[in-house]
């Protein structure tokens, strides 16, 4: 179910749906852990169902007509109690038309609202390219909060590069100005290098691009700074 998926209640607003699925997208975002790790498929499909969740509540049609069916679903069907949390809801055979007494003549669309494939089509690729397209947009909304991403581009700021420690904000400074005497090391070296060529990209291509160590530790301070701010709120 898309509302147990982002642990929101069938009642909550648009806000609390956005709010949810950021927490839970940064929660069990893949390259939260290393691309050889055991977690990183659990994780991947987590982060699909999750995105799926969010497609599906986030559009009020959608929304009211996953609503609508999950009610005729609900009427003439009994729960499984073996089936997995986040497919309660979908028929596992093709007598779903049964279920719903004849009210979709030619079967129910589940996968339009994120039900056994992508919206964005039927692949393993295209359902990763479609969960990372979505989460995009809502990484940058997040950057853009927390400062480190500015502009209808969302452009990389100083306080992105300072967060991913490969130098200060103050050394940035000094190489950038070219103070006399001020040797800050090839580490530093190196990040200046990354922030020219960045020049023109948003900060969630920028982010793709990034070492997988760099990119877990990114979203891992940021879960860290969303989490805060929700619990403070």
């Amino acid at each position: 179910m898309p509302d147990k998926t982002l642990e929101v209640s069938d009642k909550a607003t648009q806000q609390q749906i956005r709010d949810a699925y950021k927490k839970q997208a940064l929660k069990h975002h893949p390259d939260r852990v290393a691309a050889d790790s055991p977690e990183r498929a659990a994780r991947t499909k987590r982060f699909q169902q999750i995105n799926d969740a969010y497609y599906t509540l986030s559009d009020p049609t959608r929304r009211r007509d996953y609503d609508t069916a999950r009610s005729y679903h609900a009427f003439g069907t009994a729960p499984d109690p073996a089936t997995p949390d986040f497919d309660e809801d979908v028929p596992r055979d093709g007598n779903a038309n049964a279920n719903f007494g004849g009210f979709f003549a030619s079967g129910f669309p589940w996968s339009a609202f994120g039900f056994g494939s992508a919206p964005g089509g039927t692949t393993e690729e295209s359902h990763n390219h479609f969960s990372n397209a979505q989460f995009g947009t809502a990484f940058e909304e997040m950057l853009r909060e927390q400062g480190m991403a500015e502009g209808a581009d969302a452009a990389p700021t100083g306080k992105f590069w300072a967060m991913l420690g490969g130098a200060s904000g103050a050394a940035m400074g000094f190489i950038v100005a070219n103070f006399p005497g001020m040797v800050a090391g090839a580490v530093a070296g190196n990040r200046l290098g990354a922030v020219r060529d960045a020049r023109g990209k948003s900060v969630y291509s920028v982010f793709q691009e990034l070492p997988q160590a760099d990119k877990a530790r990114l979203l891992s301070d940021l879960a860290a700074k969303v989490f805060a701010h929700a619990v403070g709120s």
